[in-house]
């Protein structure tokens, strides 16, 4: 079984078990977490697509660590202009395993709102003076 899972603004195709390097989450090292954004699943050539995406469906995970990624070398060059320049960074990622894709876990729900009592209306009183 395989899920298609939107994590940080990017698409994942994840299995269960699988180590997945992502963009930065904002999570400490071993903490459990879940993705609700899973936009189609595959059970043995069962296709599930989402509208957008799958209702009552999360794939959960837990962080292993953060780190930076490998050099991103960005070299800009213009022809017969004698202009290059060469540019790098390492972005920040985080590993990921992800270790199940089921159910998500029911939210709770907002506590219904008490309405507010009638007010009572303020009775002005006018008298003519003549």
């Amino acid at each position: 079984m395989y899920a298609i899972v939107e994590i940080a603004g990017h698409q994942y195709k994840v299995e269960k078990d699988q180590q997945v390097f992502v963009n930065r989450l904002d999570a400490k090292e071993g903490a459990k977490i879940q993705f609700d954004r899973v936009l189609l699943t595959d059970k043995s050539g069962d296709v599930t697509v989402g509208a957008p995406a799958i209702d009552g469906l999360a794939v959960h995970a837990t962080v292993e660590r953060h780190l930076k990624g490998d050099k991103v070398l960005i070299f800009k060059k213009k022809r017969r202009k004698g202009y290059q320049k060469l540019n790098g960074f390492r972005p920040y990622l985080t590993e990921i395993r992800v270790t199940d894709i089921k159910k998500a876990a029911a939210k709770k729900a907002a506590a219904p709102k008490k309405e507010a009592a009638p007010k009572k209306e303020a009775v002005s009183k006018t008298t003519k003076e003549a």
